[in-house]
């Protein structure tokens, strides 16, 4: 299995996927205001399987165009963006968003459930 070869922080154009898909479940400002404590947020790491299960999200397959795109990108040692998260509220059933880098985590779970996964994550803005 190739090393995957992490980027220190997130590209531009990721935080502003990450607004765009904020904006779908949250009001636009609160969009901004995630994204924006995203991008002072330190890098952190969690298992790819704990951010699957805490998203409640399905495994893509690897024939999925983008999975496998992220796949050849590890591969080819090409660099690899950090995952821009939101914390859920437990208490309230609601879960993790991943507000950018769904495929990413796709394609590492896909190579090893506990392989780690770089991230930023931020609360949910209330």
């Amino acid at each position: 299995m190739s090393t995957i070869n992490w980027m220190t922080t997130p590209e531009e154009h990721d935080y502003a996927a990450a607004r765009d898909y904020l904006s779908l479940l949250l009001r636009s400002s609160k969009a901004k205001s995630a994204v924006t404590a995203l991008m002072s947020a330190p890098v952190v790491e969690f298992k790819a399987k704990d951010i699957l299960r805490a998203s409640r999200l399905p495994m893509l397959p690897v024939d999925n165009h983008h999975v496998k795109h992220n796949l050849k990108k590890i591969q080819d040692s090409a660099p690899y963006s950090p995952v821009l998260l939101v914390r859920g509220i437990a208490n309230q059933d609601v879960p993790l968003i991943i507000a950018d880098g769904y495929h990413r985590v796709c394609a590492i779970e896909s190579l090893n459930e506990d392989l780690p996964i770089r991230c930023k994550i931020v609360n949910l803005p209330l």
